[in-house]
């Protein structure tokens, strides 16, 4: 909110403190202070004088101060890799619906993924700025998860694994393992043998158990695990793309591709095109997220949908409570998957 200036130069404008506020409402200080602190025991009219006179005088709250003395910032932080895809963007929708309902406000800070970078915002957000933190696909959980347990800083991390150091990290994810195997079963039962796998960064674990529940399809139904259909991705469609050229490339190509992500089987779907293959006549593509964009590429993109909004929802409601009740037990929430049937993906044309 900009301060507003009555009757004073810029240059002569002080400080506006808490007791202005109270003397211009008409309350106490330490009425104002519950209020900015949202606190109950505040009558509705009071705290709407509060409110008023804040807005008037121009009020802008220290937050360190507040925290220093005891008091909340009412402010999560929530640090993310980026904010170029679909996914994040779902995932925070749901966190910001939830703070809102609260009167919490998001302090956001990016990683572009940098291991390092990620640590020195973890700091930084710790040091009495935010009453806790949110941390989406995290990658250098070892630098700081012992530290936060330690010091019992309220801390939710989405689509982790869920363990650090043996220990277990209060987290909210998707069945990813169920996902990985369920679109590798529907395309098996669609009859395709050959199914090649496009790997999300190994260095998560939701990437890990999206292989494992493809592995885990193909050995229910007697087929290979063939190395040579598994490429190394990211999660970004340009590894996406290079995967699919590889794949196709090879003297027996897969007929179908499942993709860690719908990022990634965008890459694929471009790949494919530029291989002059017809999707789905000649290639069946999966992809996983369900992110806004895969019902609106064409052909609509057959996915693994995880429930991204539910997810950021249930997170920022987690901890919530963990800023409430600092010693309550860990808790680590999996959220179903389901297969969305869209139209790239058929039964091989050959057979």
């Amino acid at each position: 909110m900009e301060r507003k200036s009555i009757d004073h130069d810029q240059d002569d404008l002080e400080e506006v403190t808490i007791f202005d506020v109270a003397k211009e409402a008409g309350v106490s200080s330490s009425t104002v202070s519950r209020v900015i602190n949202n606190k109950e025991y505040v009558r509705a009219d009071k705290r709407e004088r509060v409110l008023q006179a804040m807005a008037q005088l121009g009020y802008v709250a220290n937050i360190q101060a507040r925290s220093l003395a005891g008091g909340r910032t009412n402010i999560v932080g929530l640090l993310v890799q980026g904010l170029d895809n679909g996914y994040i963007g779902e995932i925070i929708k749901g966190i910001d619906n939830e703070l809102n309902e609260s009167h919490y406000d998001i302090m956001l800070y990016t990683a572009h993924l940098g291991k390092t970078k990620e640590s020195a915002y973890v700091t930084r957000l710790t040091r009495n700025v935010v009453d806790g933190l949110l941390l989406v696909l995290p990658r250098n959980t070892e630098a700081y998860l012992e530290t936060l347990h330690k010091r019992r800083f309220p801390h939710v991390l989405v689509d982790h694994q869920g363990f650090s150091h043996g220990m277990p990290v209060p987290t909210v994810k998707a069945k990813n393992w169920h996902g990985g195997y369920d679109a590798t079963r529907y395309l098996i039962q669609l009859g395709h043998r050959r199914i090649g796998f496009i790997t999300g960064d190994l260095e998560m674990g939701c990437a890990h158990d999206r292989l494992a529940g493809y592995k885990a399809a193909l050995q229910e139904y007697d087929l290979p695990i063939i190395p040579e259909l598994i490429c190394e991705g990211n999660f970004l469609q340009p590894l996406g793309y290079s995967g699919a050229k590889e794949l196709l490339s090879l003297p027996e190509p897969p007929t179908a591709i499942f993709a860690s992500n719908d990022i990634s089987a965008f890459g694929v779907m471009e790949a494919a095109r530029d291989h002059g293959l017809q999707i789905p006549r000649d290639i069946s593509i999966v992809g996983f997220d369900d992110i806004p964009q895969a019902a609106h590429v064409h052909p609509p993109l057959t996915t693994v949908r995880q429930p991204l909004e539910e997810m950021g929802q249930r997170a920022a409601r987690l901890l919530l409570h963990y800023i409430a009740h600092p010693d309550a037990e860990v808790e680590q929430i999996e959220l179903p998957t389901e297969l969305i049937i869209r139209e790239s993906c058929q039964a091989p044309h050959q057979l």
